[in-house]
C-alpha cells in the first residue's frame, strides 16, 4: 500500500497536469500510472523524475530504447523495486521483448547477483588488464 495519496489528472495541479500531459504525449499513453501519481505529491520530485527520465531513456542515445529498458530491468530486480521491475518489463515488451529475451535476461541478473556477491564475500582485487580495457575506451 502507497504511503501517499495517488494524484490522478482530475485532482492535479496545473503544474502537475503539465508534466501529466508530457508523460502521455511523449509515450503515447492516455493515463498515467501509480508511480507518476505518487510522485504528484511533491510536483518537484514528479518534474525533475521526470525530466531526467525522459532525458536517459530517450530513443536518440547511443543505446537503442529495448536496450534501455533491459538495463533498467536488471537493475530494478537487483533493487528489488518490483514495480519498476514489471513497468519497464512491460516497456521492454513494447520494444520488442520476447519471452525468450525475458527468461535470458533473468537468468543473467540472477548470474551476476550470484557472482557478484562472491566476489564482494572473497573482496577479489581487480584484474590490472580489466582496467586497461576499460580505460581504453
Amino acid at each position: 500500500m502507497a504511503l501517499v495519496k495517488y494524484i490522478d489528472e482530475a485532482q492535479a495541479s496545473d503544474r502537475v497536469k503539465a508534466v501529466y500531459q508530457d508523460i502521455k504525449a511523449t509515450r503515447g499513453i492516455e493515463t498515467i500510472n501509480f508511480f507518476w501519481q505518487a510522485l504528484a505529491n511533491d510536483p518537484s520530485t514528479l518534474e525533475r523524475t521526470w525530466a531526467s527520465l525522459k532525458e536517459i531513456m530517450a530513443p536518440d542515445g547511443a543505446l537503442d530504447p529495448l536496450t534501455k529498458e533491459l538495463i533498467y530491468v536488471a537493475v530494478s530486480i537487483t533493487n528489488g523495486c518490483d514495480y519498476c521491475t514489471v513497468s519497464h518489463l512491460a516497456a521492454a515488451r513494447k520494444a520488442g521483448l520476447s519471452a525468450e529475451m525475458r527468461n535470458e535476461l533473468l537468468a543473467i541478473v540472477g548470474m551476476a547477483n550470484e557472482t557478484n556477491r562472491l566476489a564482494s564475500g572473497y573482496q577479489v582485487d581487480v584484474d590490472p588488464a580489466f582496467h586497461q580495457a576499460v580505460l581504453d575506451l
